[in-house]
């Protein structure tokens, strides 16, 4: 098991110094779009996402928490498209349905400002009455320091824990009970692919990295950027890394050097690094990728525009591709294909391992009793019928159980059929890693993207983080 931190604040403190927490972000419409207008999210959301004062928590959260009036008070990262509009309808139907006489007062801020603010309003003592997180590492804490509740018997009540797929509620669990709510999406790194390109230069679907480098190399050869990466955030470059140190050697040498009993510098950590400067060596992302901005949408503009084949992200970005394309009026989405990273030649580790989260968000509850209930209630509107349906129709995959019934996209279903055969989910590493190893792997591994550090130094030093937070 993982050490767990002592306080609150230190944790505060370590996430002020890395605001990419969790490798996944807002479902809804990318800043840049395929063509529609992007500036018509609504001005609430717009003006928390802008940052203009996330260096303190909101003052309005820590007076509906302590007031005991009748509103809830709701932080998540839903600011536009499908993220924005599935919260909002479960608010409707909880407002119309609810006999609680409660309402919800919904507060959304763009995701990496949204890290900071969450973790500021703890550190002061005011936290919201009801939350998204990424589960892992930072859910536990903030459960140790007194700021989610216990929800066993609330799921019992209003009939939930059966709704939810096994993999969800454990990812929401933590020391044998309940403490959050998975809502959203299933979220996977994956890799989306253009497809005309891909049939314009002849290139088939790869199903080893050998047969990867191929296409990347046929692409280079005829101008196209191989893959469009923006690791300002350094989360969307530790996705490559995960890849490849899992299709290397399996999820073993992870879980061994995160207890304490293996090391972050075995063979397989230095292969996804040896691996990734091979790559920016050859040119297989775009220039200046170390230094782009992932929320911004310059990733995804270089996909929109077909200068990059492919996309290695969270399939979250579903939802955003298909929500552009309607905008802009274009057929854009119906390029778009998506396969699972490609074994490793020669590894027996097993190629049907994910690296993800079985749930985008999860919802905890800094409340207690009347107003508790309430709230729980109407997350529960998050898993409703008309709720599902929404999301299924929007391209995300709700973690409810029988939700591949329901799906008909060919992008989604990909993604729920790996899903299902695969033997494990690795948590994202700066999900399931304490704030100091997390930080020290993002750093190091953006230094490797930026052929600043070697690998073997980078894995020196998150090793030496590992045992440093194990030791205190």
């Amino acid at each position: 098991m993982k050490k767990r931190w002592k306080s609150i604040i230190a944790l505060g403190l370590a996430t002020a110094m890395c605001l990419s927490l969790a490798g996944c972000g807002s479902s809804g419409k990318d800043t840049a779009s395929t063509g529609a207008d992007s500036a018509g999210a609504d001005s609430a959301a717009e003006d928390t996402a802008g940052g203009e004062d996330t260096s303190a928590p909101d003052s309005g959260a820590a007076e509906s928490a302590d007031s005991g009036d009748k509103v809830i008070t709701f932080w998540n990262v839903g600011t536009e498209g499908a993220d924005k509009e599935t919260y909002e309808m479960a608010i409707r139907q909880f407002e119309e349905n609810s006999a609680s006489g409660y309402t919800i007062e919904n507060i959304p801020t763009q995701n990496d400002k949204y890290k900071e603010k969450l973790v500021i309003a703890m550190s002061s003592g005011e936290c919201p009455d009801m939350y998204t997180s990424w589960s892992g590492g930072p859910m536990n804490e903030y459960i140790d320091s007194g700021y989610a509740q216990p929800l066993d018997d609330l799921y019992e009540k209003y009939n939930l824990k059966d709704r939810f797929m096994e993999g969800a509620i454990e990812q929401a669990s933590y020391n044998g009970k309940i403490y959050a709510i998975p809502v959203k999406n299933i979220s996977i790194a994956g890799i989306y692919y253009n497809k005309d390109l891909f049939e314009q230069y002849d290139v088939s679907v790869p199903t080893t990295v050998s047969e990867l480098e191929s296409a990347c190399d046929t692409f280079l050869a005829n101008g196209i950027i191989p893959f469009t990466l923006a690791n300002g955030p350094k989360w969307t470059g530790s996705m490559y890394f995960q890849c490849l140190a899992a299709r290397k050697g399996g999820l073993e040498p992870f879980q061994k050097a995160a207890a304490g009993e293996g090391s972050f510098e075995d063979e397989c950590f230095v292969y996804a690094g040896e691996k990734i400067q091979e790559w920016v060596n050859k040119g297989y992302f775009p220039e200046g990728f170390n230094s782009m901005s992932e929320d911004d949408g310059q990733a995804t503009q270089f996909f929109y525009t077909e200068e990059a084949a492919m996309y290695l992200i969270g399939s979250w970005k579903t939802a955003a591709f298909k929500t552009d394309s309607d905008e802009a009026g274009n057929n854009f989405y119906d390029k778009v294909g998506w396969f699972s990273f490609p074994a490793v030649d020669g590894s027996d580790a097993d190629p049907s391992i994910l690296c993800g989260t079985m749930g985008d968000q999860f919802i905890s509850f800094n409340c207690t009793d009347e107003k508790l209930d309430a709230a729980f209630e109407f997350a529960t509107y998050l898993s409703s019928d008309e709720t599902i349906e929404y999301m299924v129709g929007a391209s995300l995959i709700p973690p409810v159980k029988g939700v591949e019934d329901l799906i008909t996209d060919p992008i989604s279903k990909s993604m729920i059929e790996a899903s299902n055969k695969a033997s494990a989910v690795q948590l994202w590493y700066d999900q399931y890693l304490s704030p100091a190893v997390a930080n020290a792997h993002l750093d190091g591994n953006q230094e490797v993207f930026g052929l600043t550090m070697t690998p073997e130094d980078a894995n020196k030093k998150m090793q030496q983080a590992m045992e440093e937070d194990l030791a205190e």
